[in-house]
């Protein structure tokens, strides 16, 4: 049943609506060797040392102070990754990945900027520029230029709304749970269709708004009844959801999920608290999208980024404050887990005195899992997808290839 947003949606008039109807049956092109893509934003700035944090560095736990973890063996202890690193205990669901080799870290990830505004440095993470120009399109939007042929979809945003990092010139498709506005009846859709027919924007939005309907119902059933919303309860189901809808044969191949909540100002908690639960919430997400994909799973890769890091100690509210460097996430079964990847600037010199510093570009890892991944031009990726990055090269190694 098509909601009644859906239909408000139609009768706005709007070209840019149209996409988020739903998915279109059988108009999505396949990658590849069928392979599937996915970014995870993760917005409010994650704590990159609290979920992975570098235990055995020398300045960790005077840096640090309350918000130190446990170590291994401990009570709430951290989950030992290598030598140095450790994973949050809260993370707990997704270290059998690390144990069979289809998860890794990129720890002191930045994303080419300099801000301390969720704002800004959103917009930015999502348009992969280095500094606001004006342009109004997204990075993977921009990519999917050059994946895609003709009009076939590749593109999911799954959550309603299509982010930044999405919207431009090529056009996606868009997927939230039912719920909210009540569902318009099959009768009231029934006598609005004829209406449309003759029209000749409205009519094919329309007939494709159901079509869509029917593909999401026909893949996900009844799982999906009731909740919205980007925090540590929704993400798991919006994560299951979309991994149904990417395993799909007829399914898209590239889609973008969000999970809110990590500007941990006040209480931010160590081992337990409000950030512990929202890593349970991700860890959780991550565990049921896997699932979810099936066989599909061995040929993804999911790549979870923040728009900054955090403050290394502690506030006076006993939280941390807007910092730099943070960690990025890359997971999945064409993934050459297991391994801590890039480098490690330490403890010892902090960013303006008070940050992680930046090791890594992101952008660097986003180039590197469209180049070796999903096969796109190396030197589309300089001038278009990431314009202002020509001396920054693919980050190697990251998936099976």
């Amino acid at each position: 049943m098509i909601g009644r947003r859906d239909i408000l949606k139609l009768t706005a008039g709007s070209a840019a609506a149209f996409s988020v109807l739903g998915l279109p049956n059988a108009v999505f092109a396949a990658l590849p060797g069928d392979r599937r893509f996915v970014v995870v934003l993760l917005r409010g700035a994650l704590d990159g040392l609290a979920a992975v944090p570098p235990l055995a560095d020398a300045q960790y736990q005077e840096k640090r102070g309350a918000l130190a973890l446990p170590a291994p063996g401990e009570a709430d202890g951290c989950l030992a990754l290598d030598k140095t690193f450790a994973l949050h205990p809260a993370l707990a669901p997704i270290f059998p990945y690390w144990q069979k080799g289809e998860l890794l870290f990129i720890h002191a990830s930045g994303n080419g900027y300099r801000t301390r505004s969720h704002f800004d440095g959103q917009d930015l993470m999502e348009s992969g520029l280095s500094a606001k120009t004006g342009m109004s399109d997204g990075w993977l939007n921009r990519a999917l230029g050059d994946l895609q042929r003709g009009n076939r979809r590749l593109g999911l945003a799954v959550g309603g709304a299509v982010p930044l990092i999405l919207r431009g010139k090529i056009e996606v498709a868009s997927w939230e749970p039912p719920g909210g506005l009540r569902d318009a009846s099959p009768d009231f859709i029934a006598a609005l269709e004829p209406l449309y027919r003759q029209d000749r924007l409205l009519g094919p939005a329309l007939a494709e708004g159901l079509k869509a309907q029917h593909f999401s119902e026909s893949v996900l059933g009844d799982d999906m009844q009731g909740g919205r919303g980007f925090g540590p309860k929704n993400f798991a189901p919006l994560a299951e959801a979309a991994g149904k809808l990417l395993a799909a044969p007829d399914g898209p191949r590239i889609a973008v999920l969000e999970m809110g909540g990590w500007d941990t100002h006040v209480n931010q908690g160590a081992a337990q608290g409000r950030l512990a639960q929202n890593l349970a919430g991700y860890a959780d997400g991550l565990d049921a999208f896997a699932k979810s994909m099936g066989e599909a799973w061995r040929q993804t890769v999911v790549v979870a980024v923040t728009e900054f890091g955090r403050t290394v100690a502690v506030n006076g509210n006993d939280g941390t404050d807007h910092g730099t460097a943070s960690v990025l996430l890359v997971m999945g079964g064409a993934v050459k887990g297991g391994r801590i990847a890039g480098d490690w600037p330490g403890l010892a010199r902090l960013q303006d005195d008070r940050d992680l510093r930046v090791a890594t570009d992101s952008r660097s890892v986003m180039k590197g899992v469209l180049r070796d991944h999903l096969g796109a031009d190396g030197a589309m990726l300089d001038r278009k997808v990431f314009p202002d990055t020509g001396g920054l090269r693919p980050f190697a190694g990251l998936v099976r290839v």
